[in-house]
């Protein structure tokens, strides 16, 4: 994990500058960007394994560069950068594919526990032993990255891919969200449920637009994947 390939991007040198070191210092190989253009043309060219990515860029704005990103199909894990920290930010980050956050200024050490564990996260997603993983209309293949349900293809960001997958793993079982923090987050993320709550939402949406709910809510309890199929 600590040889992964990072892009910072953000257009404040001083910034950059201190990631880069920190980052370097501790394995990682590092690319860095200093616009939103330089950002996604950097993505598509080198295609690293996390995007440390500002929000505020002289040509745009970072949650925009993460739609695109995941528009494309990259699989890269994205952690937002940013001065504000307003709660419509974090969702609205969250909700165009990013997997985490972190408001400046930051602790270097919290910021490199961050990076590691949205690594180990994407890494999780990515191919692993076997195939796919099936309940109800709905398939999982580990070795492509590739959710369909009832033949259509869903589009998930990593951290979304991984969640469908503990559910597939566990299916009929009442998760709590402090299962599902562990097991999909692993570490304290600070938001605690409020974060478990907000991607099932987000998976809940994209997996009902084709076919009856599947994941239930169990109130002061958690969350299970259950249908009502056959």
């Amino acid at each position: 994990m600590d040889n992964a390939r990072i892009l910072v991007v953000d257009d404040q040198p001083n910034i950059v500058d201190l990631l880069a070191t920190v980052l370097r210092f501790h394995g990682f190989t590092v690319d860095t960007a200093g616009t939103a253009a330089q950002a996604v043309s950097k993505v598509a060219e080198q295609r690293p394994d996390l995007v440390l990515l500002d929000v505020m860029l002289p040509d745009g704005d970072g949650v925009e560069v993460c739609r695109r990103l995941r528009a494309g199909g990259s699989p890269a894990g994205v952690v937002f950068l940013t001065a504000r920290g307003a709660r419509e930010d974090l969702v609205t980050g969250l909700a165009h594919g990013g997997d985490d956050w972190i408001t400046k200024p930051f602790d270097v050490a919290v910021l490199l526990a961050r990076v590691r564990a949205v690594l180990r996260r994407t890494a999780t997603a990515a191919p692993v032993v076997s195939s796919v993983l099936r309940y109800a209309d709905v398939e999982l293949d580990q070795e492509s990255l590739a959710v369909h349900r009832a033949g259509a293809p869903v589009q998930l960001s990593p951290t979304e891919f991984k969640l469908l997958r503990y559910f597939l793993h566990n299916p009929g079982r009442v998760l709590s969200r402090g299962q599902i923090l562990t097991a999909v987050w692993e570490y304290d993320t600070g938001a605690g449920s409020n974060v478990v709550d907000t991607y099932v939402g987000y998976l809940r949406r994209k997996l009902d637009r084709l076919g009856p709910p599947l994941i239930v809510t169990h109130r002061g309890f958690g969350y299970a994947l259950r249908s009502a199929l056959p």
